[in-house]
Formats: C-alpha cells, sequence, structure tokens
C-alpha cells in the first residue's frame, strides 16, 4: 500500500497540466477529535479508495507516550496517513520513523493548526512564519523515511501576504523534498479567533491554490477548506491535484459512498448501508470485547443517515441510548431499524 500510494502522488505530479480527475486524489482531512480509528474505519466502509488521514498526534507523544494507542489502526483503514505536529527537525524524523514502521503510507506535518496548544509548542499554522524550518523539518523525515512525506498548511498567517508567504512555505518545502503540499485555503489567525472560529470566518481563497499549482505544475497541490459536495471537489480537481474534505464527511459520511465511482472511475454498485451497519456492529462487538464502549464507535455514525426518513429518531436513539454502561451492538440494530429506504427505493 505504501507503493501505491507513493506511485499515486508521483503519477500525479506527472499528470499534474491534464485537467481531468485521473490520477487524482481525494482524502478526508485530518480533524482533531474526529478522525480517530474508529471514524476511519466507518470512512473505509463507504470508500476503498480515499486516502484517509489521522487526528495530529505530538512528535514527543509518539516517541514518549503509549504508541500502541496513539498509533495502533486497523489494517482496513489503509491507505491512512499518519499526521505529526512538531518543529524540531530531529523528533520528527524519529516520530516520522516510528510512524512508518506502524504501517502509515505517508507522513503528514501539520502547519495549519492555529490552536493555542498548538502555538504553545510553536509548531501548527504559527510555522507559516518560518518556512525555512519547515523545510528542515521535511528534510529530516524525508532522510528518515522510504513512504511519501506531506505538509498541510495554510495560506498564510495573521498580516502576512498570502501571495508571498505561500510561495515561500512551497519553496521550502519542495525543495526539501516534499512529495504534496495540501493547502487549506484560509488564512489563520492566531490571536482573536478561536480553532472554530478559524476554520469560517476568515474567507476562503481557492484562487490563490489554484495560482500556486499554476507556478508549481509538477508538484502535488491538493486543495482544503469549505469543500461541501463531490461536486464541488471535482470542479477543484481541474486546477489541483487533491481535494481534501473535512467537516461534511464527518457530518454526511454516506456521500463518500460515491467517492470511488466519481473520483476514481471505479466500477460497481455503492456500499450497501445496510452492509455497512452490520459491518460497524461486529467491529463495535469486538472493540466492547477489548474493553472499549459502544459509544466509541457509534458517536462516529450520527449522521449516517442524515435526510432519510427516520434518521431523527436513528439518532436520538444512538446518542441517549448507546453511552449508556454496558450498551452493545443491538442498539445501533436497533436505530438502524428507524431508517426507511422505501422513499429513496420509490425516487430511484
Amino acid at each position: 500500500m505504501e507503493f501505491k500510494l507513493q506511485s499515486a502522488y508521483v503519477v500525479s505530479q506527472r499528470a499534474s497540466n491534464e485537467r481531468m480527475t485521473a490520477n487524482k486524489i481525494f482524502s478526508v482531512a485530518p480533524m482533531m477529535d474526529w478522525t480517530d480509528r474508529h471514524c476511519r474505519f466507518l470512512h473505509r466502509q463507504l470508500t476503498r479508495k480515499a486516502l484517509l488521514y489521522t487526528e495530529m498526534v505530538v512528535a514527543d507523544a509518539v516517541i514518549h507516550g503509549d504508541r500502541g494507542r496513539l498509533l495502533s489502526f486497523d489494517p482496513a483503514e489503509r491507505p491512512v496517513a499518519l499526521q505529526l505536529g512538531g518543529s524540531e527537525p530531529a523528533k520528527l524524523a524519529e516520530a516520522a520513523w516510528i510512524g512508518a514502521d506502524f504501517g502509515y503510507g505517508e507522513i503528514n506535518l501539520n502547519v495549519g493548526c492555529p490552536s493555542d496548544r498548538v502555538q504553545s509548542g510553536t509548531f501548527g499554522a504559527c510555522l507559516m512564519k518560518e518556512p525555512e524550518l519547515v523545510g528542515d523539518c521535511v528534510a529530516a523525515m524525508k532522510a528518515k523515511v522510504a513512504v511519501p512525506v506531506t505538509v498541510k498548511s495554510r495560506i498564510g498567517v495573521d498580516d502576512q501576504d498570502p501571495e508571498e508567504a505561500l510561495d515561500r512555505l512551497a519553496e521550502a518545502v519542495f525543495a526539501a523534498g516534499c512529495d504534496a503540499l495540501w493547502v487549506h485555503a484560509r488564512k489563520a489567525w492566531l490571536k482573536g479567533l478561536s480553532p472554530r472560529e478559524n476554520r469560517d470566518v476568515p474567507p476562503l481563497d481557492y484562487g490563490r491554490v489554484y495560482r500556486l499549482k499554476a507556478k508549481f505544475p509538477h508538484k502535488f497541490i491538493g486543495i482544503n477548506g469549505g469543500i461541501r459536495s463531490l461536486d464541488e471537489a471535482i470542479a477543484h480537481l481541474t486546477h489541483v491535484d487533491g481535494a481534501m474534505m473535512g467537516r461534511a464527511a464527518y457530518q454526511m459520511p454516506a456521500l463518500l459512498a460515491e467517492v470511488d465511482s466519481r473520483i476514481y472511475g471505479e466500477d460497481g454498485a455503492p456500499p450497501d448501508l445496510a452492509e455497512v451497519v452490520e459491518t460497524m456492529a461486529a467491529y463495535a462487538e469486538r472493540h466492547i470485547a477489548s474493553g472499549g464502549r459502544l459509544s466509541h464507535v457509534t458517536r462516529h455514525m450520527i449522521g449516517l443517515f442524515n435526510g432519510f426518513p427516520g434518521a431523527r429518531r436513528y439518532r436520538q436513539i444512538l446518542s441517549s441510548e448507546a453511552t449508556r454502561p454496558g450498551a452493545g451492538p443491538e442498539v445501533l440494530r436497533r436505530a438502524f431499524a428507524e431508517i426507511d429506504f422505501s422513499v429513496q427505493e420509490e425516487a430511484a
């Protein structure tokens, strides 16, 4: 899988001037407190091809913490990338090596998170102000691992000029051997806005990311920020190499069921949602047997049937009953029984 992922980046770079979705990548964004291993297992039941990302894990935690808890994932999640936070090249290189040894097919460096906690560690979005240091971090990781090393950034922070700031970052990371640059097409404001506000308040500037791709036609440039549908993702893929969807994929995961056919041209019927639920019930049963709770899994499934008749009752059951001590997969099955597919079938 690592070879396939690396090949996808190489092919996409070589074909970057072909304005078509062939050889492009669709991914689900790394999201703190959301894209844990249970979330990724659900998403993989809906799409075999999309690239999935972990939540950001701090390099120090990888080196000194409980690696099994932080890094373990189900092989079914592949292709999956590990996102690291940090600003010390040697530590990032060691954490990247550990992640690659765990089987991750890509190591991504976070240069976009604006939270106070991340800023206090002098990494995340504040690294936009130190592009040369980011380049050093990438070079150190590239020297340590064989899998792709990528970066996820903003277009700038605070009062930076996005034209200059993003170009400087791209030049530094590509000179260091970076395999892909994913750009959240907003500035980050390090003071005065919460992380949540930083996902909505600064205006989106997709054109800035398109211009970056025009300047680096043979490098992989992916876009992130405000993408709410596959139609929007496909439109972006006529300009850049990758489209990364965040909250929409989490809040309405069923839309991922069309990724393989619409983005990757795969033949065959989309995943059967009844089979997805049964797979997740069996997965939840295994998780509970290992000491976990049903809600660890079902919290990511709340929005799975948004728009279906019965979805409200489905959500109520999962929200109220899955959190109770001793709750088992029968709760998920009972919630699913409230979904009425007949309206969708008649419309089809």
